[in-house]
């Protein structure tokens, strides 16, 4: 799952986005609770952000991770509330329309275990 941590003034965005398609056994009552819906209208953003700079068939890492970030970052928060289905809304948006490999950003995005840096809100 995505998963935003304050360090230092930046956010961090967790890319185990493979993770977000995966079913996972719960224990207890995780598996009666469902996920909320996202608060974000993924379906009618504008992924050109990401389709006109990350492109086959060598997905360049810089250009596709800027992208990614630019459209991600602005909607860390969201994404990363687990309580919702945001992550898997926007991944299942961003393969759509742009037919990327399964676990590309995961793959080449990551700054460290944590995730990417995503700049910090305005205050």
């Amino acid at each position: 799952m995505l998963m935003v941590e304050l360090c230092s003034d930046k956010f961090l965005l967790d890319l185990d986005s493979d993770d977000i398609f995966e079913s996972h056994a719960g224990t207890g009552r995780d598996l009666l609770q469902a996920k909320k819906a996202c608060p974000v209208n993924f379906e009618f953003l504008d992924y050109t952000v990401i389709t006109s700079k990350c492109k086959g068939p060598k997905f360049p890492a810089k250009q596709c991770c800027n992208a990614f970030k630019d459209f991600a970052c602005p909607y860390a928060d969201e994404i990363n509330d687990l309580t919702t289905d945001c992550a898997s809304t926007m991944f299942s948006y961003i393969n759509l329309y742009g037919k990327y490999p399964p676990g590309l950003f995961a793959s080449k995005c990551r700054l460290d275990k944590k995730g990417i840096a995503c700049p910090a809100s305005a205050p």
